[in-house]
């Protein structure tokens, strides 16, 4: 060990190192020129690299960047000049360079400055809310909404999405339930009956006739088929014979009181 009586040294927590091994132990080499960077030496580092204040250029231009803005490419420092000429995105707006550091917003490969990312008709920058292009533009939620979306005619607010077309109105398809049970009509099969819509099973319960037999609604929706007599209907599986219970359906009958009897049944009656 050699003595530092008299010599240069450097305390590293709290213990002394002659420059030698300071140098040795703890000194960094340049990214540029490989040498060490000494105790003496100005020493800049960037992400766990480091290099000589004289090696600190731009890899394009060579001009010194202590004390400077730069940008890396490719692990290569560069000058923003240099930076922004090749690799920098060009506003849409404006076409001006977008310069590294700033804040940019990117919609499907396009780039805005922030201040120049705004809607068409309010002027307002956008910045981070919802917004709609339309026609090249971009336009504010608000704004699209009051200019071009279709308004439910039910609550009169603006569809923007999931709307539906009935008898040429626009609804939401929140807005467009059945009357009865208020379920969601879009994709359902559904009917009207004075201007209001109802899912099958409602109309069917409120308006449709019943069986006589089982006394179940009978639709007649979707071509299904029924029997009618006099002021009484049938399912066509329900018009059968009180006694045989053979099907009624194009043959001839019989009534003894509410009951339906084939020929043969009724003959003795």
């Amino acid at each position: 060990i050699d003595s530092l009586y008299g010599q240069k040294y450097i305390l590293r927590e709290e213990y002394p190192y002659c420059i030698k091994c300071y140098e040795a132990l703890f000194s960094s080499n340049c990214e540029k020129c490989k040498k060490l960077i000494s105790c003496t030496s100005k020493d800049l580092s960037f992400k766990d690299r480091h290099w000589h204040s004289e090696c600190f250029l731009c890899n394009d231009c060579s001009r010194s960047l202590v004390d400077k803005p730069f940008a890396t490419k490719n692990d290569l420092l560069m000058c923003t000049d240099c930076y922004c000429l090749e690799y920098s995105s060009k506003c849409h707006a404006c076409l001006k360079t977008i310069m590294p550091g700033t804040k940019k917003m990117e919609h499907k490969g396009n780039s805005w400055h922030e201040k120049c990312f705004i809607c068409k008709f309010c002027q307002q920058t956008i910045g981070t809310k919802s917004f709609v292009k339309k026609d090249g533009n971009n336009y504010c939620l608000a704004c699209y909404e009051k200019l071009f979306a279709l308004q439910c005619v039910h609550c009169k607010k603006p569809i923007t999405t999931g709307g539906v077309s009935y008898h040429d109105q626009p609804w939401h398809k929140e807005c467009f339930v059945c009357a009865g049970c208020k379920m969601q009509l879009a994709g359902q099969r559904f009917t009207s009956r004075d201007d209001a819509t109802y899912c099958l099973e409602c109309f069917c319960n409120l308006f449709a006739k019943k069986c006589a037999h089982c006394t179940n609604p009978i639709s007649g929706l979707g071509g299904s088929k029924y029997i009618s007599f006099e002021d009484r209907q049938w399912h066509n599986d329900c018009f059968n014979c009180k006694k045989c219970s053979a099907s009624m359906v194009g043959r001839g009958f019989l009534t003894f009181r509410n009951d339906i009897l084939c020929p043969d049944c009724g003959k003795d009656l």
